[in-house]
């Protein structure tokens, strides 16, 4: 008998249970609850980039050989055990990159996922590893890939029904367009051809490697964070100024449960970081948030620029999200993103390209822009806002506590000064 299972008798009276044999089946139906339909996803719930993180640690850690995992993971300061190490090792298999579970005892690197993380492998091999396990391997990638290379890439909602006809479930296909383009674009895939972002054949990114001795996806076309591609803004439609946000959001900061709040440098009304702020709010942050059915607001919405007032402090401390962008090195917005830190909610960063982010907040989720000049900005955007939702959606999907150096490094912190955060 399996353990745990009850191996007592019934009770004499159990007997009097038949009577439920009798009831009309109809009846059953008509008042049991239904169960809800577990979601199937064919597909890595991470993107390739965030999952070839555990074979880079296997290569740094154990010299690319077979290893402990609780060995590993302390290597990496972080628990095994927790959500996001399960999520971690979970999408490594799947892509191919790794074999064993998040339960097995040892984690080791395929033959593939060795090529693609060995830095001193010449770079062509390397890059011909990662496309294969990015796209070519994951069966619904190869088929929407091998549809529209060479092509001008497609809008969303084309992707979302190419996606579907490739045998992806509806309320997961949001989830698949996002990982594929954030893949496409790591491995290279995705280039800008006459304005337009196109879908390239394999051949010729590894052609390109060859004769340049460089990695597309590492250029200077593409820049990188620590945690992620650094993806694409969205397309710049009319979506609003600031002020005709808040007059479509009435900020009720009793119930932030569907709130994104906004953490942003703002600026006089006339300067370049309040144009940049609008810009990344309208044009960026809000369509990405859309998908999610979250609302964007900013301080200036509830209280003057520049006042970390008592409702800020509040919007960050319990909203269900924070998005900040660490763009000019405002000391405000750092200070607000190190509160978010303190209550161990979920938070992405924003960047500028340009600017150079701090290592202590340079290795969390980052989304970084490319925002040199308007034509390495427009013909991104899509893929930009996609990117917005994928690190969103990730980190809400991580919960609580949401990883920082504190939960990392000190997670006794909140014990010692005697405080919940949930």
């Amino acid at each position: 008998m399996p353990k745990g299972a009850d191996n007592r008798s019934p009770e004499p009276d159990a007997k009097e249970d038949d009577s439920a044999s009798t009831v009309d089946s109809s009846d059953i139906d008509s008042d049991a609850p239904k169960k809800r339909t577990r979601r199937t996803r064919n597909f890595p719930g991470t993107s390739f980039k965030e999952a070839l993180f555990l074979a880079d640690a296997i290569q740094k850690h154990a010299s690319g050989q077979k290893v402990r995992r609780l060995t590993l993971f302390e290597a990496l300061n972080r628990a095994p055990t927790s959500g996001t190490s399960r999520n971690l090792v979970t999408a490594s298999g799947q892509y191919g990159i790794t074999i064993g579970g998040y339960n097995a005892d040892f984690l080791e690197l395929t033959p593939l996922g060795r090529s693609a993380s060995d830095k001193g492998l010449d770079e062509a091999r390397r890059v011909a590893a990662q496309i294969q396990l990015a796209i070519l391997d994951v069966e619904p990638f190869k088929t929407v890939f091998e549809q529209f290379v060479g092509l001008r890439l497609p809008t969303v909602e084309v992707l979302k029904d190419a996606f579907k006809s490739a045998g992806v479930e509806d309320d997961v296909v949001s989830e698949a367009v996002e990982i594929f383009l954030a893949n496409a674009r790591e491995v290279g895939l995705v280039r800008t051809i006459a304005g337009s972002e196109h879908l390239v054949a394999a051949d010729a990114v590894l052609e390109q490697v060859a004769s340049n001795d460089s990695v597309p996806s590492a250029g200077k076309d593409t820049p990188t964070s620590q945690n992620g591609p650094t993806t694409a803004l969205p397309p710049l439609q009319n979506h609003g100024s600031p002020q005709s946000l808040a007059s479509r959001w009435a900020v009720q900061a009793d119930d932030l449960s569907s709130t994104c709040f906004i953490v942003s440098p703002i600026g006089a009304p006339d300067s370049e970081q309040r144009q940049h702020a609008d810009l990344v709010l309208g044009s960026l942050i809000e369509p990405a948030l859309a998908e999610l059915g979250l609302r964007a607001v900013r301080a200036d919405q509830i209280s003057k620029p520049g006042l970390i007032t008592g409702q800020v402090i509040e919007h960050i401390a319990k909203a269900a999200l924070v998005i900040a962008d660490l763009s000019f090195a405002n000391p405000n917005v750092y200070y607000e993103l190190a509160l978010r830190h303190a209550v161990q909610k979920p938070v992405v960063q924003i960047t500028r390209s340009s600017d150079t982010l701090p290592f202590d907040v340079g290795q969390y989720r980052t989304v970084t822009v490319d925002m040199t000049n308007i034509y390495t900005l427009v013909p991104q955007i899509e893929l930009h806002r996609q990117e917005i939702t994928r690190q969103c959606r990730a980190a809400l999907a991580e919960g609580i506590p949401s990883q920082t150096q504190l939960t990392l490094f000190y997670p006794d912190f909140w014990d010692h000064i005697g405080v919940e955060t949930s």
